[in-house]
């Protein structure tokens, strides 16, 4: 592995201040590459702790939630150096993460972005659950909803060769600098499938990314889809149907029928966020 990787390296992180996951975060990227420039986006009401922003080596106070998409943009603005990490606040990344994405990039020029297992971290309190796959990159679905692939079974062993996937997740990712346009997220999309969405610009663009098996971070934020609010379904739905015209270039069909299926199965079970969530993604698709 590179020995300056962490000197080529900054790593992003948007946070809203909540999670208990960010000292371990920021302690995991040090503890990997102490040569990496950390640049903390507090996007809270209130600033993070003294004591936590001093372990980053930026810390942007935005004083308001602009989503991860702009958040990120504004992370990677600030920064120059030649990759950049993308990390969420409750990720925490293993011992080789940063070099081995580093070298895997290195050796594939055309690469614009690489990622390794991201694996399931229990919540505090529960226990780790094991080698269990969070997401392996992303992929398309039948239903044409991008899925993290592996999601929930055993994960790849590390020994495993790199191979190419449609795109990474920006949980935690590293992408080279050379390969973003200047806004490298849209912020239109606010959060989620931003990163699918720049997944499928770079590929049109000539682009390829990669999975490494043998870089791990462990993610803590996948137990929260069972508890969503409507803005975060509207989000979700919204921006499906978005991404997925700027990428096939017309409506699919089957996306419609799995959508009335999801909108039929939230009135069935008396899920009203998830039911006005479904309405007012389809209302957002509409008018951007």
């Amino acid at each position: 592995m590179p020995d300056d990787c962490g000197q080529r390296v900054t790593a992003v992180i948007p946070t809203l201040g909540r999670s208990p996951w960010l000292v371990p975060c920021l302690e995991a990227l040090k503890k990997d590459a102490p040569e990496i420039e950390i640049v903390l986006v507090d996007q809270g009401e209130s600033p993070v702790e003294t004591g936590i922003a001093e372990k980053a080596d930026k810390t942007l106070r935005l004083g308001r939630n602009l989503g991860f998409a702009s958040a990120t943009n504004l992370g990677i603005a600030a920064s120059s150096r030649e990759f950049v990490a993308t990390v969420n606040d409750d990720a925490l990344v293993e011992p080789g993460w940063t070099g081995r994405l580093v070298e895997a990039l290195d050796r594939e020029p055309r690469a614009a972005a690489a990622q390794g297992v991201n694996l399931i971290l229990a919540a505090p309190g529960i226990g780790d659950v094991g080698d269990v796959a969070d997401g392996c990159g992303i992929a398309w679905n039948r239903w044409l909803q991008a899925v993290q692939i592996g999601h929930g079974e055993p994960a790849p062993a590390d020994s495993e060769p790199v191979r190419e996937v449609l795109g990474v997740s920006a949980t935690a990712a590293l992408y080279r600098r050379q390969a973003l346009p200047s806004h490298p997220f849209d912020p239109d999309l606010v959060s989620y499938y931003e990163d699918v969405d720049l997944a499928v610009r770079l590929r049109a663009e000539g682009w390829t990314a990669l999975l490494v098996p043998a870089a791990r971070a462990r993610h803590a934020g996948s137990a929260t889809g069972a508890t969503m609010s409507r803005e975060r379904w509207r989000l979700l739905y919204g921006n499906r149907w978005i991404v997925a015209r700027r990428a096939f270039g017309r409506v699919q069909f089957r996306m419609a029928v799995r959508d009335v299926l999801d909108l039929l199965r939230a009135v069935l079970s008396l899920d009203g966020a998830r039911v006005a969530g479904i309405l007012a993604g389809w209302a957002r698709a509409a008018r951007i």
